[in-house]
C-alpha cells in the first residue's frame, strides 16, 4: 500500500493519499493544493476514485469539487452533514474500497455532528480529522458541536481500537504528524488518562475560543463540497506557478516571482499609499506605486500584453487589485502571497529609497 501524509502550510491541515492496485484515495484535500495532489497522483501512478473529509471544515476549503472536476473522483462525506455535491453520503459501518484495500467509516460526532474516523481494513491506521487530535481534540462548541457526543466518539470508536493503531488527525499546529491509541489512551490531557464525562465537559465548555477566521467563507463553501459560487477558470496560466485561491485570486509564491528574470518579466504594481512604499519593508526592484484609489483611472499606463503582479503589505488589498485588473480584461494576473510582510520575512531584496 502506498501512504503519503501532505501538509497545507496554510490551515495547518494534514492531507492523506492513500493507494493500492492502481487506485487512490484523498483524504481532507484543500482546495489550493489540488494541483500538488494530482501532480503526486500522476508521479505515482494512481488514479483518484475517491476524496473523502471527515466533517465539513472552518478553516479551509476542501478541494473535493475540484479534484472531481479534473478527474472524475466521487466526493464521499457524512450524510449527516447535509452537503451538495456528495456522491457518497456515509454512514457508520460504510466501506470504502480502494484496489484491494478498503477504509471501513466510524461515525465520530461532537466536533460536528457529521463528523467521522475512517478506519483501514487491518486497523493499522485511523483517521480521526478534529474528533481526536494528537495530545487535544477539536472544539464543539459550533456547528452542531457537543462534548458529551465527542466523548462518547472518542472512547467508544477510537480508543477501543487496538493500541498499536497509528492515529493520523486532520491537522496539527506543533509539527507532530502521527500518535497512537495507547499514546492518546495515557497522555491525551482532555480524553486520557482517568478523565471522565464531567471533566472533559467542564474544560471544553469553558475554552472561551475565538471563531476559526475563515469560518464565514469555509463552512458554507464546504457545505457545497469546495464548488465555487460563479464562474472560477481553473486552468494554470502557463507565464508562472501559480496557485488559485478559491476565492478565485491566482497567487504567486515570493521565491516564484523573485526567479522570473529578477522581476523583469512581469509588471509589478505596489497597490499602497505613497508613505508605505518606502517604509521599513521596502519595495520591489522595479514596482510601479499605483494606489488601490487610483488603479482604476491607471490601467492605462499598463502592458495588456505582460504578466502584472499585484503587491501590498499583506495580500489583501493586493488581491481585490488582482480581482478589479481581471475584471477589467487583463488576462495575465497575479497577487503576491503573502505581501510584503512575507517578502521580508524571507529576507528577499528590497529597496526602501525613493518613490
Amino acid at each position: 500500500m502506498i501512504f503519503r501524509q501532505l501538509f497545507d502550510a496554510s490551515s495547518s491541515t494534514y492531507t492523506y493519499l492513500l493507494g493500492d492496485s492502481g487506485e487512490a484515495l484523498l483524504i481532507d484535500p484543500v482546495y489550493e493544493q489540488a494541483p500538488r495532489d494530482l501532480a503526486l497522483l500522476q508521479e505515482l501512478g494512481l488514479r483518484l476514485v475517491a476524496t473523502l473529509d471527515t466533517h465539513v471544515h472552518a478553516d479551509h476549503v476542501t478541494g473535493a469539487w475540484r479534484l472531481r472536476q479534473r478527474c472524475g473522483s466521487r466526493i464521499a462525506l457524512s450524510a449527516a452533514a447535509g452537503a451538495n455535491e456528495v456522491d457518497q453520503p456515509l454512514r457508520h459501518g460504510d466501506r470504502i474500497a480502494f484496489g484491494q484495500r478498503h477504509l471501513r467509516v466510524r461515525a465520530t460526532p461532537g466536533h460536528t455532528n457529521g463528523c467521522l474516523t475512517y478506519v483501514l481494513d487491518d486497523e493499522s491506521m485511523a483517521f480521526t480529522g478534529d474528533s481526536l487530535l494528537i495530545r487535544g481534540c477539536g472544539r464543539t462548541d459550533f456547528q452542531q458541536g457537543s462534548p458529551h457526543a465527542l466523548f462518547t466518539s472518542v472512547r467508544e470508536q477510537i480508543m477501543t481500537l487496538p493500541d498499536h493503531c497509528l492515529l493520523y488527525p486532520a491537522h496539527d499546529y506543533r509539527g507532530i504528524t502521527v500518535s497512537s491509541v495507547a499514546e492518546e489512551k495515557r497522555y491525551n490531557p482532555r480524553l486520557g488518562g482517568e478523565v471522565d464525562e464531567g471533566d472533559f465537559t467542564g474544560h471544553m465548555n469553558n475554552l472561551n475560543l475565538p471563531h476559526p477566521k475563515l469560518m464565514a467563507i469555509a463552512v458554507p463553501a464546504n457545505l457545497r463540497c469546495g464548488r465555487p459560487e460563479g464562474d472560477v477558470t481553473d486552468e494554470a496560466p502557463g507565464w508562472a506557478p501559480l496557485t488559485l485561491r478559491f476565492s478565485g485570486v491566482w497567487e504567486i509564491e515570493p521565491m516564484a516571482l523573485l526567479e522570473l528574470e529578477h522581476l523583469q518579466q512581469v509588471q509589478i504594481v505596489d497597490v499602497r499609499e505613497a508613505p508605505e512604499f518606502i517604509d521599513k519593508l521596502g519595495h520591489l526592484h522595479g514596482a510601479r506605486l499605483v494606489p488601490l484609489s487610483q488603479l482604476t483611472e491607471r490601467m492605462a499606463e499598463f502592458d495588456r500584453d505582460r504578466p502584472i503582479v499585484a503587491v501590498c503589505r499583506s495580500g489583501v488589498r493586493s488581491a481585490q487589485a488582482s480581482v478589479m485588473l481581471t475584471k477589467a480584461g487583463f488576462k495575465q494576473v497575479a497577487n503576491l502571497a503573502g505581501g510584503m510582510l512575507r517578502w521580508k520575512n524571507e529576507t528577499l531584496p528590497v529597496e526602501t529609497d525613493h518613490l
